[in-house]
């Protein structure tokens, strides 16, 4: 069972807040995301056997989008209240210590054995970062943005965690402060964040909380995880979450609004990798075996689709599907980011939608081998469907991908500080063209 704590207990802030308004300059910038809502005070008794958090989050501040920046507006690193200073240009190098996409990959956030930082994608650029005061530690092992607003999950990590693994504290960057912590009995692996949930995962345990007074909504059995494998929707309608199950190969499908439960044997060896569409219609797992990415019906559990990476073993470091879920993007240890044509989107499930390669509206279908006429004779590599698009990258580095706001666009960071953005023709496929590069831990990348 977790422990909470709240380090203070200030007025309640606007109920009813405009959500664009950043304090203090009351600066309005287009574009933003506010953070879930205040939760109201907790009762004077509680049935479980933790404490309510007396106060998540001011509303008045979020982190701008500069997809359209204004060029007089220049948004940079707050001092911090005692432990935390902005890092000078001359600081020493850092070592990545965790990387992750925001909910609509329009920004990354890095964990680093300082601090952490904050990056956005398009245009590339550093938002702002926090280098934790050497002395107690710096390391911070999971960074979990919750969409652009001012309030992050942290967990300490690295050989000097600044926080203990075991606690997830709440970082209000308004504040440039913890605002209160979530303490567990064992390590925790990873966080995801909703606007409405904040979902903790242990080693074996997945704990769901609402976001509006951290009540404990859920606990989830699952099977060894120690890479802390989660996926959860972030459409308004409803939450699902994948997580593993207690087999070895199977997903837990957890759909909330329909209160049912759907176990997916996914594949025959220990999952690697899963991830979901936002409306969580959609879910695509690789294996440990790292062949085949294979993609199922969140509602019933069916198969609609499986592709082929290559065909030796590969650790599959990420999964990605585009905002339409018309393409997939898989990244491994081999050095090769895969973009993959979907036939099936959300909207025609159940249905096998052929594309046509010579609408050039419609995309390129993935190519198959040409044997694929002896399907069912030989074996299934022969009819395997192949990505459609390819971009090369160092063999053995660590490597995670999603798909830009550009059209045909995806976005590759390294765990050595790489940055690339690349565009892959839908029609014609094959090499991506690389269009950016940075190394984001250098100095002159910053700001």
């Amino acid at each position: 069972m977790a422990t909470l704590s709240a380090y203070s207990s200030p007025p309640w802030p606007n109920p009813n807040p405009n959500p664009n308004l950043l304090s203090p300059q009351n600066e309005v910038v287009e574009g933003l995301d506010s953070p879930p809502p205040p939760p109201p005070p907790p009762p004077e008794s509680q049935s479980q056997s933790y404490e309510t958090l007396s106060s998540i989050m001011p509303q008045d501040h979020c982190i701008p989008d500069h997809s359209d920046p204004n060029p007089n507006y220049h948004h940079h690193a707050r001092p911090a209240a005692d432990s935390s200073t902005t890092s000078p240009p001359s600081s020493p190098p850092i070592s990545l210590l965790h990387l992750s996409f925001n909910q609509d990959f329009g920004c990354f956030a890095a964990g680093t054995d300082h601090g952490f930082r904050i990056y956005n994608c398009d245009p590339f650029r550093e938002i702002f970062r926090r280098d934790f005061d050497r002395g107690g530690g710096g390391g911070i092992g999971v960074v979990e943005m919750l969409f652009r607003c001012n309030i992050l999950a942290l967990v300490g990590g690295g050989s000097e965690p600044q926080y203990p693994p075991n606690k997830v504290m709440i970082w209000d960057d308004h504040q440039s402060r913890c605002i209160g912590e979530l303490s567990f009995r064992s390590e925790v692996r990873s966080v995801k964040l909703r606007r409405d949930r904040i979902i903790v995962v242990l080693e074996q345990k997945i704990f769901v909380y609402n976001f509006a007074d951290l009540k404990l909504l859920h606990q989830i059995e699952t099977i060894a995880n120690p890479k802390g494998l989660c996926a959860v929707s972030h459409g308004a309608g409803s939450l699902v979450l994948v997580c593993p199950g207690l087999q070895k190969g199977q997903v837990r499908v957890e759909h909330y609004a329909s209160k049912r439960t759907k176990f997916i044997m996914a594949h025959d060896s220990r999952i690697a990798c899963f991830a979901l569409t936002q409306d969580g219609q959609l879910l695509a797992t690789a294996s440990t075996k790292g062949t085949l990415v294979r993609v199922f019906n969140t509602a019933d559990g069916s198969l609609l689709q499986e592709v082929r990476r290559g065909a030796d073993r590969a650790e599959i470091y990420s999964v990605a599907f585009s905002s339409t879920a018309q393409w997939l993007a898989v990244s491994s240890d081999k050095g090769t980011v895969h973009v993959f044509s979907l036939k099936t989107t959300p909207g025609s499930l159940g249905t096998d939608r052929s594309r046509n390669t010579t609408d050039p509206n419609v995309g390129v279908s993935s190519p198959t081998s040409s044997l694929s006429f002896f399907k069912g004779v030989l074996p299934k590599y022969f009819s395997s469907e192949w990505s459609v698009a390819q971009f090369r990258l160092v063999e053995g580095s660590h490597y995670i991908v999603a798909f830009g706001h550009q059209k045909n666009t995806v976005v590759i960071l390294g765990l050595d500080g790489s940055f690339y953005r690349c565009q892959f023709d839908p029609v014609n496929g094959g090499e991506m063209s690389q269009l950016e590069f940075h190394n984001f831990l250098k100095p002159e990348a910053a700001f």
